[in-house]
C-alpha cells in the first residue's frame, strides 16, 4: 500500500490522544490513511495483557498501520511478525507497519527509543532491515523527526537509511527532538528529503489548517501531509483540507456541531472502554472541542467533576442552546 501511496491527508500517530474513538471520527470526516498508538515492541513480545487493544484493527479504520517502538532489532522485528499474523487472523490486516523514530518523550528516548534513534543511525538501520524482512509483503513505513537538536540534524541521512533499509516510505516531523512541540516547523528538511528519495515522503508538523497543508505541499514538494494535533477537537481539517485540495467550498462546523460530535464520540468511547475510563478520558478531548467557544472554561470546570454520561450530555446541550441564544 505504501509503495503506491494512495493518501494525500492522513492521521499522523500520537499516543494516549489516538485510540479508536479518536481515529474513527478522523476517518469519518475524511482521513484516507490512518496511524495506531505507539504500540512497545518489548510489551508484545513480553505478552503484556494490555498492550495488544492498540493494535485492534476495526474494519471501519481500514486502511491503518500498526506503530511499533523499541531499539532492538530482534525485538521489533518479532512484534512486527506477530501483528501482522494477528491482524490478518482477526480478518483486519494492517496497511503497513510504521517504525517509531520520532517520539521525543523523556520515558521513550532514555531507552535509546523514538527519536533516541536519530541518535544512532546504524542501530536505526538494523531496525529497519530487520523489521522489513519479518514483514513480507507488508510495506514497512519510518516516522523519523530532523534530527536530536539544533546542531545535529541529520534527517537526510536517516531518510536515506530508511529508503536503502528496505522503508516504503518516510514520514518527516519537521522539529528536532530537542523543540518537542514549540511553535514553528522548518520545512526546507523536508523539501531536500523528498528531492533525494525514490520512495513517498510524508510532511508533518503544524497542520492546523487547509492552509497549512497547502503551505506543506507547495514548498516541499511532498507526497501526502499527516495532521496530528491540528485534528484534535477538530477532526473537520480532514474535510477542510480536501475541499480546498479539490477547489472545493468548505463550510465549518457550528458551535453545535461541534458540542454533538464530542458527545457523539464520548458516548463511543464509553462503549469501547466503559463509562469510568471513558469518560475521564473524553474529558481532554471535549476540552479540545469546546476551547474556542465563549464561555468553554466554565464548561470544562462542571464536567471534570461528573461521572455519568447523562449528566455530560444534559450540561453540554444546555451550553450548545445557551449560545444559540446570545
Amino acid at each position: 500500500m505504501a509503495e503506491n501511496f494512495f493518501c494525500k491527508v492522513m492521521l499522523a500517530p500520537m499516543a494516549g490522544e489516538g485510540d479508536y474513538t479518536f481515529r474513527a471520527s478522523c476517518k469519518k470526516f475524511g482521513a484516507d490513511y490512518l496511524v495506531s498508538e505507539m504500540i512497545s515492541a518489548k510489551a508484545i513480545c513480553y505478552n503484556d495483557k494490555k498492550t495488544p487493544m492498540l493494535a485492534k484493527i476495526r474494519t471501519e479504520e481500514m486502511p491503518i498501520a500498526l506503530q511499533l517502538f523499541g531499539s532492538e532489532p530482534e525485538y521489533m522485528a518479532r512484534a512486527a511478525s506477530f501483528l501482522i499474523e494477528e491482524a490478518e487472523k482477526a480478518g483486519t490486516p494492517c496497511a503497513a507497519i510504521d517504525i517509531n523514530m520520532g517520539c521525543p518523550v523523556q520515558k521513550v528516548v532514555k531507552n535509546g527509543e523514538g527519536s533516541a534513534l536519530m541518535k544512532n543511525p546504524l542501530i536505526a538501520g538494523k531496525i529497519i532491515s530487520a523489521v522489513k524482512n519479518a514483514c513480507g509483503e507488508t510495506p514497512v513505513t519510518v516516522k523519523m523527526r530532523l534530527g536530536w537538536d539544533a546542531a545535529n540534524i541529520n534527517v537526510e541521512e536517516m531518510a536515506k537509511i530508511a529508503e536503502e533499509s528496505g522503508a516504503s516510505a518516510v514520514c518527516i516531523h519537521a522539529r528536532t527532538r530537542e523543540q518537542l512541540y514549540s511553535p514553528g516547523v522548518d520545512i526546507s528538511h523536508i523539501a531536500r528529503v523528498k528531492a533525494t528519495l525514490s520512495i513517498p515522503v510524508i510532511g508533518n508538523g503544524d497542520i492546523f489548517s487547509a492552509e497549512d497543508a497547502l503551505h506543506m505541499f507547495r514548498e516541499t514538494g511532498c507526497d501526502a501531509v499527516a495532521v496530528a494535533r491540528g485534528a484534535l477537537g477538530n477532526p473537520y481539517i480532514f474535510e477542510e483540507i480536501k475541499a480546498e485540495l479539490e477547489g472545493k467550498s468548505y463550510t465549518p462546523p457550528t458551535p453545535r456541531e461541534r458540542i454533538e460530535e464530542a458527545l457523539r464520540e464520548t458516548k463511543m468511547r464509553i462503549e469501547d472502554k466503559g463509562e469510568y475510563t471513558g469518560l475521564r478520558e473524553s474529558r481532554t478531548h471535549i476540552a479540545h472541542f469546546t476551547k474556542s467557544l465563549k464561555g468553554s472554561a466554565a464548561i470544562r470546570g462542571k464536567i471534570n467533576f461528573l461521572n455519568t454520561f447523562g449528566e455530560v450530555e444534559e450540561v453540554l446541550l444546555a451550553y450548545a442552546d445557551a449560545l444559540e441564544t446570545e
